[in-house]
Parts: C-alpha cells; sequence; structure tokens
C-alpha cells in the first residue's frame, strides 16, 4: 500500500491571539490521532503543526491512501438459540446473518466458541480498510469538533451551499479555504462549507504570489515562505522574533535586552506572519513615572518589548515587532511611537494627579467599596486585617514591628481607589509602595504595603521582611477564615477568590520563614474578628479550614518527593507548628531507612488497635506488678530509651530522637512474643496497658509511627 505526507489546512479570518497555539496543536494532534485510530498512519508518523493568524496546519508523514482490511469476528448468538435439535439454523440466526448481509450459505462457515459458559456462533468476515478520503472526512470533522475554542462566531456562508446567504456556520473564525494534499493529489473532503483544493493565500501585503498553489504537502512551508512571505511554523517564527529582539537590543547597546515575558512572546508570534522588530523610543521624561506602569502599559496595550538597560532600569527605547518590512520603515516607528505616547502620557497623569492625596487621606474611601455582600466593604475588611496583623507582629517581634505592621494592614488597601490602579489594577500593592514612600512613610511600611500580596503565583517570592510577612499573613487568614466562615468554599473546578492559592501562601510564609506560630490559634484570632457578621460559622473558619490547609500541605509534601505514608505520618497528628514540619519529615524520612523502622512501625499499630480496646488503661506502671521477664526487659529499656529521646525532641533534634527509640526494637519484639498483655487478672492487665500507653505516646511524638506500617 503505497503512502505519502498529507498537509491540511484551514484557511480562516484572523485567530485570537491567546489562543492559537493551543488551537494548533489541537488541531494537529486530533487529525493524527484519527488517521492512527483508523490504520492509516503508524505510530512512527511524524506530526508537524502549523499555526498563524490565518491558519491551521498539519503535516503527517507517512499516511497511506487506504487502510488495511481487518478481520472482524462478531457474536451472533448462543448455539442453543441459532441451531436447532437437528443443527439447521433457526429463523432467528437467519435474520441476523440477513442484517450482516450473509445467508444461509454462511452457516457451515459459523465458528463455534465457549462465550462464559455457554458455546455461541460467531460469523467471522473481512473489513475492508477506509479510504484516505473517507478517514480524512472523519478526522477533520472530529479535528474540527474538538478543537479548544474560546468562543464560537457563526456566520453565513455566501457560496457553495445550498442557501447562499442564509446557511449558518459556527467555527473560532470565519473559513475561507481547505487545503487537502496526499503527496501532490488533491484529497476531496469538505469542511465549513469549503471543498478541498491545493490553492492558500500568503501574506495579507508581502505575499509574492497569490493564491500559493502548493505542489505537494512537502512543500507547504517552504512555498509559504518564498512565495507568501509568511513563516507558517509557530515555534519557527517564535525563535526568529525572539532572535530579533535579541538583535536589535544589541543594536541599541548599552547591556540593554528586552524585558522576559513567553506569555507575550507567544501573544505577538500569534499576531505577525512574518515579523520584523524595530527599534522605537519616548521622550525621557517618562521614565520619572514609576517603571511598572510604563512597562505594564507597553506590553498590555501595545505588545511591546521594553528594553531594560543593565541595572534591570528601563530605558527610553522599547521594540515592536511589526507584520510588514518596508524598505523604509522610518513611519512605522514614527507611527508607533505617536500611538505610544499617548498611553505614556496618561500614565503620567495618573502618577501626578495620585502623589495629589496621601494614601491616609484614601483609607476612608474603602468604606464604599464593597469587598463582599456577607463580609462588608473593604474599610470594614481593613479593620480585621489591622487586628490580625497586630497580633501576628507581637507574637513574632516587638511593639515596633507591631506598630508598622497595623500601619502597613491600614494603607496597604487603599492603593485601590487610586486613579492608576483603577487603569491597570494589576499594580495594585505595587502603587501602594510608591505612594506610601512619597508619604514619607518607613521603607518597611512602604515594602510591606506592596507584599502583603505575596506569594501571588506558585514559586513567587515571600514578603521581605517581617512586616510583609505578618501583614501578608493576616490578608490571607483574613480571606480565608473570612470565606470559610460564610461557606463560600471552592469546589472541583471553581476557586474564584483563590482560596487554595492563598492556603499554600500561608503554608510557605510558616514553613519557609519557620515563624514560631500556631496554626489554631491564628484561626481562632482571625475567626473573633468576625463575630458581628450574621451567619459567619467559626467552626467552618477554623477546624474545616485547618483541614483544608493540612490537605494543601499534603499535597505539596507530596510533590516535592515523599511519600504518602511519610505524610501521612507526619501529618496525622495534626501539627500546629508548621515550621517544623520539614524537620519532622526528614526524621520521619530517615527513620523509616533504618532496618528497625518496619518492626517498630507495625508493632506501634498494634499497640495503637489494643489501645483502642481498651479505654480503661492509662499510663501508669508499677514495677512491683511487673513479672514476666519479657515485660521488665522492655520497661527497663524504656526507662534508658525515653528519657533520652524526649530530650533530643526538646531540643528539637527529631532524627536523632527517633533513631534513638529504634534501640527498643528487640525488647518490643520481646515482649509481645512473651507477654500476654489482656491477663485475667485486672491489675497485671492495666499495669501492661499503661506500659504500652507509655511506649505508645513516647514513639509517637515526632509522627504517627504506625502510618508507616504497611
Amino acid at each position: 500500500m503505497s503512502s505519502a505526507s498529507l498537509l491540511v489546512e484551514l484557511f480562516v479570518e484572523e485567530l485570537p491571539p491567546k489562543a492559537l497555539k493551543k488551537l494548533g496543536d489541537a488541531f494537529a494532534g486530533v487529525l493524527r490521532d484519527q488517521l492512527v485510530a483508523q490504520g492509516l498512519a503508524g505510530a512512527s508518523a511524524v506530526l508537524t503543526a502549523y499555526a498563524s493568524p490565518r491558519r491551521l496546519a498539519a503535516h503527517l508523514t507517512q499516511v497511506a491512501e487506504r487502510a488495511a482490511d481487518k478481520a472482524v469476528s462478531q457474536k451472533l448468538m448462543p448455539v442453543a438459540v441459532g441451531l436447532d435439535a437437528a443443527g439447521q439454523p433457526t429463523p432467528a440466526l437467519l435474520k441476523r446473518l440477513g442484517a450482516l448481509g450473509a445467508d444461509a450459505s454462511a452457516v457451515p462457515g459459523l465458528k463455534r466458541a465457549m462465550d462464559g459458559k455457554a458455546e455461541a456462533l460467531f460469523y467471522e468476515s473481512t473489513a475492508k480498510g477506509a479510504t484516505l478520503a473517507e478517514a480524512l472526512q472523519k478526522a477533520l470533522a472530529e479535528a474540527i469538533a474538538k478543537l479548544p475554542i474560546p468562543k464560537l462566531m457563526t456566520y453565513q456562508l455566501e457560496e457553495g451551499s445550498d442557501m447562499p446567504g442564509w446557511t449558518s456556520v459556527s467555527f473560532v473564525r470565519p473559513a475561507h479555504g481547505l487545503v487537502a494534499l496526499h503527496g501532490d493529489t488533491v484529497v476531496p473532503i469538505e469542511a465549513l462549507g469549503l471543498k478541498a483544493g491545493r490553492d492558500t493565500h500568503g501574506h495579507r501585503f508581502e505575499a509574492a504570489i497569490d493564491p500559493v498553489v502548493l505542489r505537494n504537502a512537502d512543500s507547504y512551508a517552504l512555498q509559504l515562505q518564498e512565495d507568501g512571505a509568511v513563516i507558517a511554523s509557530f515555534e519557527a517564527r517564535r525563535a526568529d522574533i525572539a532572535r530579533q529582539l535579541a538583535a536589535a537590543a544589541v543594536q541599541v547597546g548599552g547591556g540593554a535586552v528586552p524585558i522576559d515575558d513567553d506569555a507575550l512572546l507567544d501573544e505577538v508570534t500569534a499576531l505577525v506572519e512574518r515579523p520584523n522588530v524595530l527599534v522605537c523610543s519616548f521622550e525621557r521624561e517618562f521614565l520619572e513615572v514609576p517603571q511598572e506602569c510604563l512597562i505594564l502599559t507597553m506590553k498590555a496595550n501595545q505588545k511591546y518589548f521594553p528594553l531594560l538597560d543593565a541595572s534591570n532600569k528601563l530605558t527610553n527605547q522599547f521594540l515592536v515587532v511589526s507584520n510588514i518590512s518596508p524598505e523604509d520603515a522610518s513611519a512605522v516607528v514614527q507611527g508607533n511611537e505617536r500611538v505610544v505616547r499617548p498611553r505614556l502620557a496618561d500614565a503620567k497623569f495618573f502618577f501626578d494627579q495620585d502623589r495629589k492625596k496621601s494614601l491616609a487621606s484614601r483609607v476612608e474611601s474603602l468604606g464604599k467599596v464593597v469587598y463582599h455582600n456577607k463580609l462588608g466593604t473593604q474599610g470594614e475588611r481593613v479593620q480585621r486585617v489591622m487586628h490580625i496583623a497586630r497580633a501576628i507582629a507581637e507574637k513574632i517581634g516587638n511593639a515596633t514591628l507591631a506598630a508598622h505592621a497595623t500601619q502597613a494592614a491600614q494603607l496597604a488597601k487603599a492603593d485601590l481607589v487610586t486613579d492608576m490602579v483603577g487603569e491597570f489594577p494589576e499594580l495594585q500593592g505595587t502603587m501602594g509602595r510608591y505612594y506610601a514612600l512619597h508619604d514619607g512613610l518607613a521603607a518597611e511600611v512602604a515594602d510591606a504595603i506592596e507584599d502583603h500580596y505575596k506569594p501571588r503565583f506558585a514559586g513567587d517570592t515571600l514578603p521581605r521582611g517581617d512586616v510583609g510577612l505578618a501583614v501578608a499573613l493576616a490578608d490571607k487568614l483574613e480571606t480565608l477564615v473570612g470565606m470559610f466562615g460564610i461557606g463560600n468554599l471552592p469546589t472541583g473546578d471553581r476557586d474564584p477568590f483563590a482560596l487554595r492559592r492563598h492556603a499554600l501562601g500561608v503554608l510557605r510564609m510558616l514553613i519557609e520563614k519557620d515563624l514560631a506560630l500556631d496554626l489554631n490559634a491564628l484561626l481562632h484570632d482571625a475567626a473573633a474578628q468576625f463575630k458581628d457578621i450574621a451567619g459567619f460559622d467559626s467552626g467552618k473558619a477554623t477546624v474545616e479550614l485547618q483541614d483544608f490547609i493540612l490537605d494543601r500541605l499534603a499535597g505539596s509534601l507530596r510533590e516535592q518527593g515523599a511519600s504518602a505514608q511519610e505524610v501521612d505520618a507526619v501529618l496525622a497528628p495534626r501539627p500546629q507548628r508548621l515550621g517544623e514540619v520539614p524537620k519532622l519529615l526528614a526524621a520521619v524520612r530517615a527513620f523509616a531507612a533504618l532496618p528497625a523502622a518496619a518492626a517498630l512501625a507495625a508493632a506501634n499499630k498494634r499497640i495503637g488497635n489494643i489501645l483502642k480496646k481498651a479505654p480503661e488503661a492509662d499510663a501508669h506502671v508499677s514495677e512491683l506488678l511487673l513479672q514476666e521477664p519479657a515485660e521488665k526487659a522492655l520497661h527497663a529499656a524504656m526507662a534508658q530509651v525515653v528519657p533520652a529521646a524526649n530530650a533530643q525532641f526538646d531540643a528539637g533534634d527529631y532524627t536523632a530522637s527517633l533513631q534513638t527509640l529504634a534501640a527498643l526494637r528487640e525488647p518490643v519484639d520481646a515482649f509481645f512474643d512473651g507477654v500476654m498483655v489482656n491477663a485475667e487478672q485486672a491489675d497485671l492487665r492495666l499495669n501492661r496497658l499503661g506500659l504500652l500507653m507509655s511506649l505508645h505516646a513516647a514513639m509517637n511524638r515526632v509522627a504517627q509511627l504506625e502510618r508507616l506500617a504497611v
């Protein structure tokens, strides 16, 4: 069966840039998977996805003209139903054969085989393999149906339909062309009201030939580049833009580099078909505005690449990725400079206007901003955060830290009512810091205003100082406690208030900064600030929230390489000083590697089960009631080992504490081999239970070792 490369292209109007790469990969991937499933392509076929602003395409090597025929075995019915006593076909069997296109002559050739407990009849035939046209038609329909389209458009076909101008089609953008080439042959398929051909179109303005008539499937990318002035590959276009950006920065000199932003690079790649990077500039006076404002407006509104100098400071030059390459690019440069100037002027105006009022004077306005219909205004929220932040600061610092944390918490949300943040919400916190410094506030307070949102995302930095830590913790705890208290919990696919992210932020601060704070106390202190909120459930805000936070911690620890059993052992006692968790986990992991670990974990589990059935037991042990040699030996070993292990635990050396306890393996094994715990004599039984209770308590100070038992 002959094979050749296959090319399929949908030529459309400008596709949504933020979704382009995902659309291109999905289109090509589903086409390939469908053709492989139908036997037209093998696993070794090489797929190349193409995506540009006006096309989605896929190139697949080694695609057959027709799939191989396949032997098919179809179960008909039990022999007892299909054949009568004389072995002749019953009407039911003949009817079933007729439905398959066969008749009574096929009966002698039917195969008999066991199907469960009964013998059944099977009809064996050969199914002809699908032709490429049939398979590709199905594959293309599937690829279109499964595209992750952000929003469908509905438009009317003007030709090629039964009712031009009335026949509607739904797709991400209006489609104007379909190419399907197998080698150099057009595959006769249809989609979106279009018939497949070999003609496509290149660049709107710079194509050397229009239409571009494709010679064969393998010439697609080269012909589009040479005749159509289009780099069809998303990855190749992205790499070309990155190369040009770096080269343009070198041309500018002074150690300048373009801002590193993968999302912006992807978006710009989806906006151009043949990139041309140009250097532009703006007036230096705009550099008086905080660079975050200028960078954001250039990136978000204009899709420009700001240039930073060797000190990571914004320069007054920026890079534009143009979609045209005129001989004289001065008009393009001047046009972009003219467009960006009003944007920068707006930013400067907002910055100048905002500084006319202090942050403190804006706090009152937060009382008019609704935070949540059940939790009140931002002003009320600020009061809660202030109290929580002060309490945290008093625990981790002194009166000065508490005063700074209270002030930072009071002002942290004030920039929400500034003009700059109203225009660019992404700058909340950042602008608060600039305005706080302008107001003459302490640097620690200004930094905390910016940092109280941290960590904003996975891998983000933590607040740079203790003031920021106190306010950031308070802010996140207030959100978590408030939302849990009113029952506004995250679901499997929805978390509009980012409660999972807030919980992970709290965990990171408590653990990475090793803060001497009790989680339960933190949650109860925060919940106390909501006592006047109608319908607030303090149980959900403390108990359920603590479960939620510990679940996030468990997931995080497993992602970092700890086993489920190790994590379970450490978190089962519900530790409250979360800064200790890494040391506890390290101790458990070291213990688990010891030869004695498995036996002690199993013994610990056995002890736990015994104690559950003996509610009358207490940890009192009388040496006078120790009768068996094994229980005397265990008691003596514990008298030596447990105090040493407890001293190491109290000193924070959890690894050494568990390793010291490992010495109890032999006396514990001997105890269970030679002593009957549930003795008939009550005082002996209670004494032995007390011995086990003391042992169980000593062994489980670091973690619940029984969780390590397989």
